[in-house]
């Protein structure tokens, strides 16, 4: 692994929005890591979650459930003489947090069960960026990538989603949790901010969860 990088196995997590895939990637390159990211964009029920949620709010998450499990289990069990590290844009996590705000309360302790027999199965990831940014930010950048079936999207289910992880966050135990407050940061258009971003993966934190403020 390249020496500029502490940590074998980061996720990058962030609201819909937030930009985690870009900076994944910027950091995959900047390590010389593998990369992970998430395959959803030819799932055939996300379409239709947002045009109706109660029909096929379950549908969906079961079946992220089992992509993303699929996914990372094959992905960390896979070596790399050359690339040991691995970025990844998601945390198996998510798929709680988007089940608990999508499904009823019924549906939700099923799927909570199924879960937590998958969830241990998982190795933990060294680091966890999450990349903090509020409501207003994230649905101005939803708005600017333009992805039709994303349109909908209130500013509440997002609100809903940042208080989702952080609950989740708070209940976490040995396991390195970063939240990083990005809504005055521009990685994209500012090198300055970006290499604020790639600072603080490159300290080496404690276990728990961290609040980090840049500006």
């Amino acid at each position: 692994m390249d020496r500029l990088a502490q940590y074998e196995y980061v996720v990058i997590e962030g609201n819909i929005g937030s930009g985690k895939t870009t900076l994944t990637k910027l950091l995959a390159e900047r390590w010389n890591s593998r990369i992970m990211l998430e395959e959803f964009k030819d799932n055939p029920f996300l379409p239709k979650f947002y045009e109706n949620p109660k029909q096929h709010g379950f549908a969906l998450e079961l079946s992220f459930l089992a992509e993303r499990y699929h996914q990372k289990r094959d992905e960390l069990n896979r070596t790399d003489l050359f690339k040991p590290g691995i970025v990844c844009d998601y945390s198996f996590a998510k798929s709680l947090v988007f089940a608990r705000i999508n499904l009823d309360p019924d549906e939700f302790e099923l799927y909570q069960n199924l879960f937590s027999i998958i969830h241990g199965r998982l190795a933990k990831p060294d680091l966890l960026l999450f990349l903090y940014c509020s409501p207003e930010k994230s649905l101005r950048q939803i708005k600017k990538r333009g992805r039709s079936y994303e349109q909908e999207i209130s500013l509440e289910y997002l609100s809903q989603i940042n208080q989702g992880y952080l609950d989740f966050f708070k209940q976490q135990s040995g396991t390195r949790i970063v939240l990083l407050n990005t809504d005055e940061l521009d990685f994209v258009e500012s090198d300055e901010d970006l290499q604020t971003i790639f600072h603080v993966l490159e300290t080496n934190h404690e276990c728990g969860m961290k609040i980090v403020e840049t500006r």
